[in-house]
């Protein structure tokens, strides 16, 4: 709906009456109080402070009103019809944040209608779970609702006099900050900014568009705008716990030797090889940055660098366009703002290496990507030591294992050269180890597969682009995803979204089954269907049926993936068709170089992204057709070779649903081959996952070559560590049959097996999972716990969270539906994890449990719910993800509480931190550098006895840590693993001080520390 009609919908005499009761009535005065002693607009709203009229829940019912009457009228809803509930909350959650806004009436109006509105979604939780629909109606919604709130600010009788006062301390402010600017600022460099201007224009234009698969018939558009057609998917943080929860990590990282852990732990600690240890610091340091799982394109909002997975037509590329776009307009979505002065640099890896050549320096990051654009000589560089660049490296999939490396060097090269930009990589998810830019200070992710409101809006989004013609199949189609399993099971991702929209309307509400009969009709509806339907007629000439061009196509897809590429010269590939024409008799008779324009401009297969090149639209689709060529020359030592190359591994699937019984039983017998001659165990592994994958692929299969599969795959099992568990989760369903326990297996192992079922999402899992809710080992409860965002909320509830042994279990509460699940069951855990994704709401809903919690993580956004917990309250460690605007003053309150850690920036003040000198039990922290840094001179504790520094770039200020903690025993420094040097000379004061460890840092001035304390780098 156009904002203009909610407008309409909403009249001032409708509006009006409701929204004034969020205010209370005025006082006299024009205001002209001391500074802190001001009427903020916390002492404005009705339901704060002691003139509080309102309750939440009133707010929530004027909500409530305010939606309903919005939704009434004529013409097109403004969002679903069963997210009316959720809708309603968010916008009672930003009515709420009202009352936390840190301004009065003159500055609110100062910013104006949209601002505010944009300081209420800020200070409020982005909602979660809702369409793109209801998110653009709630955005509008609380802008029309903020427009009222401002107008009667300004009727009010103090408003004139005190914005006089405002205005007159402004401009003499104003004065004296321009001319320090002026004074500081230098010239800017005109040809820059000029320049800057024409490559934004061109990047906005470039990637401003997105084809999407499928839409392609008569009258819909072959391209849409990518502001209508993205579509934002979750990311889930490679940080979660497989194998280390966080509060377990977290105690090792700041533990000093000797300190106890718990015996599993200590015992493994102990047995670890120095790589096996290395690998459990980079695991700590990853899980104190953070663990997530949020909305993909905000990622770069909260790390500086990421490398991000996903399976084949998740959204990788996509998501690039997207950031990429994002940062070349002034305009845009609100939530992408922190993009806005970014730089872009698009390097998809597949064209920078097309020729072999040398990864580019700045200076060519544009002619390697083929921009038409000159830039100033020094630009680029000029760009990245400003720190202003967002460099978007796509595909390190595309290039080959063995040129991985090499790419992995010259980006080190870059982040040693360049601070403060924004680092995004792009990869298949088995391409690269897990840890493989970790010591470089990248946050991993993965994409997750599209949720089912997911794929219901982006269904809506195609048949609305594919014209009305479409709009009769649009609901039979969202019945079949909810009704027909092969059809969901197929719906994860964008690219098969399309073809199945596509193909559900071509042919009329039929839908083929299977992945490879999805794919055969898919080429068959590119490769001639769409010119007929559209009345193309043969424009070059060339009139071939499906399978002849098919069996051309495939010989370009087959040299691209012998070649390890995915991009060609145009030469080359003419080459190969010309090559392959007098074999193909129905093209035979015309011109093979005809044959090819035709094939490369109507196939629908292949495209041109530079003038001397050639690719597939999507990989997926030359995998597909190279598996084909494969089983027809029938190289199947070609396959074996290739058996553990992350690149074939979709291929070699696919060949067996090429295959026929008797090719597929040779297929399997040389994978079983080739597992048997791997190098090593994770060869080994990789080799035999992918058979166990394969055998759902294949059309006929004999029994007992399934059963030696599954047999040898269950050899492997229990895996050994996460990494395998993940690969072994990989083989879907079947792995389930498998897997042990809990009798018998030891700790470790139990938790393998638990990482693995919890990777696999069927419901299956849930009865395996249920059998080890009691287990001792708290880290395969804690997985357990982790796992409840992967299956049905309500289902995973009833049968593994409320059985769970809750003993020094921190329960994860990911959304307002986890909140609701907590109550439900009346749960009141000892530990609450509560992360980005629950709303003002859903910590309503657990305001007695975060009551009685002896450990909480809570964002700092929400400190505002610790306000009313009572001073008795039981709370002794404390986790902070973000500072509250309002402070830590709240903290006073909290007289129990041992540990206190805040893992990012510093409270606005330093003197904020006088309020730990209170806190009698606090003998915990763990704090950033710029925090320590930030100490008041005066401030003193003598009760912390343990303390973890993170440090960045700068280091660690000893000086102040030996001046504010007297009575230090454990100091640990987590910093980089490019082995940063701290001089411990100013440490020598601490004469309690037993152990220092350096978590990827070096130490030299050790003398002078008093004699027995023990250093650990």
């Amino acid at each position: 709906m156009e904002p203009a009609l909610i407008g309409t919908r909403l009249a001032s005499a409708a509006i009006g009456p409701l929204l004034k009761k969020l205010l209370v009535a005025e006082g006299p005065g024009a205001g002209l109080v001391p500074k802190g002693a001001e009427v903020r607009l916390s002492g404005l709203v009705s339901f704060r402070g002691e003139k509080r009229a309102l309750t939440e829940k009133d707010v929530r019912g004027l909500a409530a009103a305010l939606v309903e009457r919005s939704r009434r009228g004529d013409g097109e809803p403004p969002f679903p019809a069963d997210e009316t509930e959720a809708v309603t909350d968010a916008l009672a959650a930003h009515l709420l944040a009202l009352g936390d806004l840190d301004m009065d009436d003159v500055q609110a109006v100062r910013l104006g209608h949209r601002d505010l509105a944009r300081r209420l979604r800020a200070a409020a939780p982005a909602p979660d779970g809702l369409s793109t629909d209801s998110v653009l109606y709630l955005e509008t919604l609380t802008e029309w609702a903020c427009l009222h709130i401002l107008e009667f600010f300004t009727k009010r009788s103090t408003f004139v006099a005190r914005s006089l006062v405002e205005q007159t301390r402004a401009q003499a402010e104003l004065l004296a900050k321009t001319d320090e600017l002026i004074r500081r600022t230098p010239r800017a460099d005109t040809r820059d900014a000029e320049f800057e201007r024409r490559y934004l224009a061109h990047l906005a234009k470039k990637h401003g568009r997105l084809t999407i698969h499928g839409v392609d018939l008569r009258d819909a558009p072959e391209k849409w705008p990518l502001d209508v057609a993205y579509l934002s998917l979750q990311g889930v943080g490679a940080a979660e716990p497989d194998g280390r929860p966080d509060r377990e990590a977290d105690h090792i990282a700041a533990a000093a030797p000797g300190d106890s852990l718990s015996p599993a732990t200590m015992a493994a600690l102990r047995t670890m090889s120095a790589e096996a240890h290395r690998a459990l610091l980079v695991s700590a340091r990853r899980l104190l940055g953070s663990s997530e799982n949020s909305r993909a394109d905000r990622i770069l909002a909260r790390h500086d660098k990421v490398l991000l997975r996903g399976t084949a037509g998740s959204g990788k590329t996509t998501l690039v366009q997207w950031l990429a776009v994002s940062a070349s307009g002034e305009e845009g979505a609100d939530d992408m703002a922190y993009l806005r002065g970014r730089i872009p640099f698009v390097l998809p890896l597949r064209a920078l290496t097309r020729h072999g050549e040398r990864l580019p320096a700045p200076d060519r990051f544009l002619s390697a990507v083929d921009c038409p654009l000159s830039p100033p000589d020094g630009w680029a560089d000029r760009v990245l030591a400003a720190g202003r660049g967002l460099v978007l490296v796509d595909g390190i999939d595309e290039i080959p294992e063995a040129e991985r490396d090499r790419a992995r060097r010259w980006l080190r090269d870059l982040l040693d050269s360049y601070d403060g930009n924004r680092w995004l990589v792009t990869s298949r998810p088995t391409a690269v180890r897990d840890d493989w830019l970790a010591s470089d200070g990248f946050t991993e992710l993965t994409l997750t597969p599209m949720s089912s409101s997911e794929v219901a809006t982006f269904v809506r989004r195609w048949h609305r682009a594919a014209g009305p013609g479409a709009a009769p199949y649009e609901q039979p189609l969202l019945d079949a995803l909810r009704t027909t399993p092969d059809v969901a099971r197929l719906a994860t991702n964008p690219l098969m979204c399309g073809l199945i929209c596509a193909l559900h309307h071509g042919r009329r509400g039929f839908l083929p089954r299977g992945r490879k009969a999805l794919y055969d009709a898919a080429l068959s509806m590119l490769l001639s269907r769409r010119d007929r339907e559209r009345d193309m007629g043969t424009p070059y000439g060339i009139d071939l049926g499906d399978a002849p061009q098919i069996q051309l196509v495939q010989r370009l897809a087959y040299w691209l993936t012998l070649n390890g590429r995915t991009t060609m010269d145009r030469s080359r590939a003419e080459s190969v068709v010309r090559e392959a024409v007098p074999a193909v008799t129905e093209a035979a008779g015309y011109d093979a170089g005809a044959v090819f324009t035709h094939l490369l401009h109507r196939s629908g297969l292949l495209r041109e992204p530079t003038e001397d090149t050639v690719d597939f639209v999507h990989r997926t689709f030359q995998d597909y057709l190279a598996a084909k060529a494969l089983v027809d020359r029938w190289d199947i030592g070609v396959l074996s070779r290739h058996a553990a190359d992350d690149q074939w591994e979709d291929v070699i699937r696919m060949a067996v649903g090429h295959a026929r019984p008797r090719e597929c039983a040779e297929i399997f017998e040389e994978l079983l081959k080739a597992a048997d001659a791997a190098p090593d165990r994770r060869t080994h592994l990789r080799v035999l996952v992918v058979a166990a994958t394969a055998l759902d692929h294949a059309t006929e299969v004999a029994p007992e070559i399934r059963e030696r599969i599954l047999a040898r795959a269950a050899e492997a099992i229990p895996p050994r560590g996460a990494n395998e568990a993940r690969e072994l989760a990989s083989a879907g369903r079947a792995v389930l049959d498998l897997l042990p326990g809990p009798e018998g297996l030891d700790d470790e192992s139990a938790l393998a097996v638990v990482i693995t079922a919890t990777h696999i999402t069927h419901d299956a899992a849930l009865p395996y999972l249920a059998r080890f809710a009691g287990h001792p080992f708290l880290l395969v409860r804690s997985q357990l716990m982790w796992g409840w965002t992967r299956f049905p909320m309500t289902a995973y509830t009833d049968e593994i969270i409320a059985r769970l042994d809750t003993d020094s279990l921190d329960f994860t509460v990911v959304s307002d539906g986890q909140a609701a699940e907590i109550l439900r069951l009346g749960l009141r855990p000892e530990g609450l994890d509560l992360r980005a994704g629950i709303t003002p709401y859903g910590m309503s809903l657990l305001r007695e449990a975060i009551g009685g919690a002896r450990r909480l993580r809570i964002p700092g956004a929400f400190a505002r719910f610790l306000d009313p917990l009572p001073s008795e309250n039981a709370l002794e460690v404390l986790t902070l993800d973000g500072f509250p605007e309002g402070g830590i003053d709240f903290l006073r309150r909290m007289t129990g509480l041992r540990m206190l850690k805040a893992h990012h920036s510093a409270p606005s003040g330093g003197e904020d931190w006088n309020v730990l000198a209170v806190l009698d039990e606090l003998s915990s922290l763990v704090l950033h550098a710029k925090a320590v840094a930030a100490f008041p001179q005066s401030l003193r504790l003598p009760r912390t006895e343990k303390l973890l520094v993170r440090c960045d770039d700068d280091g660690a200020p000893l000086d102040v840590i030996a001046r504010a903690f007297p009575s230090l025993v454990h100091l640990t420094l987590m910093g980089s693993f490019e082995g940063r040097v701290h001089d411990l000379a100013p440490l020598a004061p601490l004469t309690r001080l037993s152990s220092v460890t350096g978590l990827g840092d070096r130490f030299t001035g050790t003398e002078h520390l008093v004699p027995g304390v023990e250093i650990h780098t």
